[in-house]
């Protein structure tokens, strides 16, 4: 865990040190065209406005790191909640912090620049931060359902089939997938001649990436179409799973109180992601050229800001157990500094 909000703090530093004026576009090789940089769009018309579109959106990123830290630190430091669902909780906010470090870096150095260009690596970089943090948050939410379907359909079988060894297994391919998945993508990607250079967008996408291309290829059709496949498998095990607990809580009231009490959180962060994630697929698919860049910026941005802002923050205040450990967290803090003044 320590070691992935280390490689977010890495890609925030590359974003940084990323963003070059005044570059050549392409360059030829062989009398070939060959895109060596990228024009993002998005950004043009805030001029009069930049700087407090920088605080708000530095301040929004604070908010993230506090919140996300906040859950993670607490998790990790409390003993008591090293239990399956905290964990999944813990990689949920790791992952957050991983997704969005892939994105505000960059933008709050665009939004201080003039011009707006991104290299070919860092725009396959940015992609695969976005895609693979997109995707994990899946296969996070995916677990975490399953662990309330075994904790209250098959309560007398949680502890021999949560156990640690498995839910280690379990992390392992929900972080492995997702990245080999969208490294697959960008290796079909890095095949391609593209014939353009300006992205429509105030990130990188590989999707976007792909339409510059002089020609389409059969992998990069089959590659994406599986993904989607595979990830449409997900949800669907989800709302199977939630079929079930909601059967099964009809009939106890113990029951009852365990899915109010643990599965109506996780139940809205996935409305909330799911929401989030399709909304600026379907709009970067089908969204119409006649709707402001404001709306278009803010379908870009919305599973940027509000999954990472609201999962720590719905969990934090829902879950009983993390609560009272922040609170008194916040308290004992709180008499220390008394007693020093």
């Amino acid at each position: 865990m320590t070691f992935l909000v280390a490689f977010a703090n890495a890609i925030s530093l590359f974003w940084i040190f990323n963003d070059i004026e005044n570059c050549i576009i392409f360059y030829m090789m062989d009398n070939v065209s060959v895109i060596i940089m990228f024009t993002l769009s998005g950004l043009n018309d805030i001029a009069n406005y930049r700087v407090t579109l920088f605080a708000l959106t530095l301040l929004c990123y604070c908010v993230i790191w506090l919140s996300n830290v906040t859950i993670i630190v607490t998790i990790i430091m409390d003993k008591s909640l090293h239990e399956p669902m905290y964990i999944f909780l813990c990689n949920l906010c790791i992952n957050g912090l991983y997704g969005t470090a892939g994105f505000y870096p960059k933008f709050l150095v665009d939004l201080l620049s003039t011009t707006h260009v991104i290299s070919y690596a860092g725009c396959l970089l940015q992609g695969f931060v976005l895609h693979s943090s997109a995707c994990a948050d899946f296969s996070l939410l995916v677990l975490m359902a399953y662990d309330r379907y075994v904790a209250i359909c098959r309560p007398l079988v949680y502890h021999s089939v949560m156990t640690t060894q498995k839910i280690a297994v379990f992390l392992f391919f929900a972080w492995l997938i997702p990245l080999y998945l969208v490294f697959i993508g960008i290796v079909t990607t890095l095949n391609l001649q593209l014939c353009g250079s300006h992205i429509p967008k105030i990130y990188c996408i590989h999707y976007l990436m792909r339409k510059l291309a002089c020609s389409a290829t059969i992998a990069n059709i089959i590659v994406p179409a599986f993904n989607y496949t595979f990830y449409s498998g997900h949800f669907i095990f989800v709302v199977w799973s939630y079929i079930y607990m909601i059967r099964t809580c009809l009939t106890s009231k113990e029951n009852r109180s365990k899915f109010l009490q643990t599965c109506l959180p996780h139940l809205f962060c996935l409305i909330v992601v799911v929401g989030s994630l399709l909304s600026d697929l379907f709009f970067t698919r089908f969204g119409s050229k006649d709707i402001s860049q404001s709306v278009e910026n803010f379908m870009a941005i919305e599973f940027l800001v509000v999954p990472p802002i609201i999962n720590p923050l719905i969990y934090g205040f829902k879950l009983t157990r993390i609560r009272i450990r922040i609170q008194s967290f916040m308290c004992s803090k709180s008499n220390v500094l008394r007693q020093k003044s």
